[in-house]
């Protein structure tokens, strides 16, 4: 094991961590507030911890699969540390426990948050707790791909453990420029939102804040009733709209730069996410119609703003979806299980998965009906291979194995199997809120430290794709090879 290679990506991703505290104490600056001295103090101690890990050298300047997954997990951990310590020196977050938790949760893009009242926070500290939405949705290790050739370092074995999906597609030949055509989708993204929601009415900073929410399907807002306290018809299409566009596979997005138009249209899966969320937006609006005769545009508007929420796993709100009929509710929960397409910055099981196991019962249907018919499974006009449709089955199975043994042990908290379970699904598919008692009106605040740490540990699970973590607490995986 080269662990000083480790050590030296892990110092650089510490490093890259110290200059991304700058905007945050820079918004402190303006509005006069103490994090401005709480950042300073605390890149500077992240910049020396980094620039100490990166003197550490290795012996060999390439990085195997091994040292790729130390990485991802012990890269993850260590930024969330240290991107934590903001919130608890500065007051905010007095639980260093809670303040990991919020950390891990902006980081991994779900959104649960342990705070009751957010309004009254610096607009530094509540600036950072969304620009850690923006930095970990693609992924920060993707993110500083760019520079990693710079440290003599070959990294696609990190790109195919940290980008989400089965498949991880290489869309130029160099790990560097592929990551910069991802985040030159990604800046498009960001700039293209905070410009229409400041059309909105919304400052630059409330602007920048939602747009990380909404492009890293994050969900962190600065209002306590979510995007439902701006009362803005504008601002939550917007936002809506945007959260859709975060879920799709920011590989089309390429695509469509270089005019490949019928690579879009021949997705099978963007195809199929869009009927999901076109389905689920339907089916609730007519329920919630029937129930309430209410404004046909009003009903329609949340009904399409939180079938794409949770679809995406973004978890921003702009009602209570607890007090909507049973029918709405139980289309947003299976919606919990679906989350955005594989590439995408979404989190949960992804489109693809969703789609390869509808081609696998269609295909045992049509065996069954016809024994000596081979019915090969295809995904956008390929073949799938039997390892990539057995990768596919197990994690289903340990998805489910997770979500079964997390509900047992959330129980112990005293919480109702709904209320248990909907934490499990939520935190593992990085949604943020659920259903009961982790609602949308409701936190996370109340767990305990031991829950908390629980939940920081699914959020971590289901952003890095299971395995990657399983994989990790391996006996094998630490033996060396003779």
């Amino acid at each position: 094991m080269n662990y000083g290679i480790i050590a030296k990506v892990i110092g650089s991703l510490l490093i890259f961590e110290a200059i991304m505290f700058a905007p945050a104490m820079l918004v402190g600056l303006l509005y006069d507030e103490t994090s401005a001295i709480v950042f300073l103090g605390v890149m500077l101690l992240t910049l020396t911890v980094g620039l100490v890990l990166q003197k550490i050298s290795g012996s060999s300047k390439s990085i195997r699969a091994k040292e790729a997954l130390i990485i991802v997990a012990g890269g993850w951990l260590a930024v969330s540390f240290f991107g934590a310590l903001p919130f608890y020196f500065s007051g905010s977050i007095p639980s260093m426990m809670d303040a990991f938790f919020e950390t891990m949760s902006g980081l991994t893009t779900t959104g649960a948050t342990i705070l009751e009242e957010i309004e009254s926070l610096d607009r530094g500290i509540l600036f950072w707790r969304s620009f850690t939405h923006w930095l970990g949705g693609m992924g920060i290790l993707v993110l500083t791909l760019a520079v990693l050739p710079a440290l003599g370092v070959g990294g696609f074995q990190i790109f195919k453990a940290e980008t989400p999906g089965p498949v991880a597609d290489k869309l130029a030949p160099k790990m560097k420029h592929t990551a910069t055509i991802l985040y030159t989708a990604y800046l498009g993204i960001t700039l293209l939102e905070t410009v229409l929601l400041m059309f909105g009415g919304l400052s630059l900073y409330e602007a920048l804040v939602h747009t990380f929410g909404t492009v890293g399907t994050g969900g962190f807002s600065t209002l306590n009733a979510s995007i439902g306290g701006y009362h803005s018809a504008y601002v939550q299409w917007v936002i809506a709209i945007f959260m859709v566009a975060s879920g799709i596979n920011f590989s089309l997005y390429y695509a469509l730069y270089r005019n490949r138009l019928r690579d879009i249209y021949q997705n099978e899966e963007l195809r199929f996410y869009l009927l999901i969320i076109g389905t689920a937006t339907l089916l609730i609006f007519f329920n919630l119609q029937w129930e309430y005769h209410g404004s046909v545009f009003t009903t329609l508007r949340h009904a399409f703003f939180q079938v794409a929420s949770i679809t995406t796993t973004t978890g921003y709100a702009t009602v209570d979806y607890e007090v909507w009929p049973q029918f709405s509710q139980s289309i947003l929960f299976f919606l919990m299980f679906v989350g955005g397409c594989a590439g995408s910055t979404g989190g949960s099981i992804k489109v693809i998965r969703l789609l390869v196991l509808v081609k696998l019962i269609k295909r045992e249907i049509m065996r069954i009906l016809h024994p000596r018919a081979v019915v090969p499974v295809r995904i956008h006009h390929r073949m799938l291979e039997p390892d990539v449709i057995a990768s596919v089955t197990s994690f289903y199975i340990l998805y489910l194995l997770i979500m079964a043994v997390g509900t047992m042990l959330l129980s112990l908290e005293g919480l109702d199997l709904t209320s248990a379970f909907s934490a499990v699904a939520a935190t593992l598919g990085n949604i943020g809120p659920g259903f009961g008692f982790v609602g949308p009106a409701q936190n996370y605040a109340a767990f305990s430290m031991p829950a908390k740490g629980l939940m920081s540990l699914f959020m971590l699970m289901g952003r890095l794709e299971l395995f990657t973590v399983f994989i990790l607490i391996t006996p094998d995986f630490w033996k060396e090879q003779a």
